[in-house]
């Protein structure tokens, strides 16, 4: 169970002190944020490519609506004590919405949230044709979110890199960092060479993201810390996992007519699966609260 009194907002601030690079890998439901603090990792990121495709069974393409999008964020964060990001896409419209936003996104407990440039309706940063807005009214935005949030860092995303090359995404994020951003973040970058143009902006911490069979290459996280990035995330790593694993296990069944020879090597076990999602604290709390026994 969660731990009260965890503000997510401030242990990132904190961490982020430490030079040494913080590795958050993607979720997309209350389960896989379990399993991410589970494993060790300091941080989860909320991923809206994996929240749309197991929510509403779509591609990221700008359908998730602010409201399923924070309460996926607070069905997380109700159930880890490590830091959340998460991704808010456009804000869901100009700087007033961007305002409300903020706020319901820090009421559900995020850490950080990313908010980036593109035109709304929004897609995947590593689809095609991609737009983008000025990078004037994004300054807008990101100045409104910096005003309306309490303590929760803003991350300053760019698209720009796609469409108007590399120049201008790094002429965007210093912009973005002089508005007001806590973490500047820029999108499919296509080389190393970019990544450590980005690394190197200063007076600002850097956000690296890496997707499996996207437009970044694909580094061990000690060199994307010696790029200069503070934060990288693995957003898409454990969608595209279940979904094969899910497919072979179908496939299994439809074959063979039963699941007994796939069990051993594949699934987790009865009583190993009530223990990830909590099942001794509720029993604990059943005892605390004599909580009737229904086995008499």
């Amino acid at each position: 169970m969660k731990t009260k009194g965890k503000n997510g907002a401030i242990l990132l601030r904190e961490r982020l002190k430490d030079p040494k690079i913080i590795v958050a890998p993607g979720c997309y439901d209350a389960l896989t944020a379990r399993l991410v603090e589970q494993a060790g990792f300091e941080a989860g990121f909320m991923t809206g490519y994996g929240a749309s495709g197991s929510f509403l069974g779509l591609p990221d393409y700008g359908l998730m609506t602010m409201n399923e999008m924070s309460t996926i964020c607070a069905n997380m964060n109700a159930v880890i004590d490590i830091p959340l990001i998460g991704d808010i896409d456009t804000g869901y419209g100009n700087p007033l919405n961007v305002q409300r936003t903020v706020r319901e996104f820090e009421r559900a407990g995020m850490a950080a949230v990313h908010l980036e440039d593109q035109v709304f309706p929004k897609r995947c940063g590593h689809m095609e044709n991609k737009a983008v807005i000025s990078m004037e009214e994004h300054i807008e935005k990101i100045r409104a979110a910096v005003e309306a949030r309490e303590n929760m860092l803003i991350i300053a995303r760019t698209d720009a890199r796609a469409t108007d090359g590399i120049d201008e995404a790094l002429k965007r994020l210093e912009a973005y960092r002089d508005a007001g951003a806590d973490i500047v973040y820029a999108d499919a970058l296509r080389s190393t060479e970019e990544m450590k143009l980005v690394g190197s902006i200063k007076g600002v911490y850097k956000f690296a993201n890496q997707v499996e069979y996207g437009k970044t290459p694909m580094l061990l996280t000690e060199e994307i810390e010696a790029l200069g990035f503070n934060i990288v995330i693995f957003p898409v790593s454990s969608i595209f996992t279940a979904a094969k694993a899910v497919q072979r296990l179908y496939k299994e069944l439809k074959e063979k007519h039963t699941t007994r020879d796939f069990m051993a090597a594949n699934m987790t076990q009865f009583g190993e699966f009530t223990e990830l999602v909590g099942m001794k604290e509720l029993v604990e709390a059943e005892h605390r609260f004599k909580v009737a026994d229904f086995k008499k």
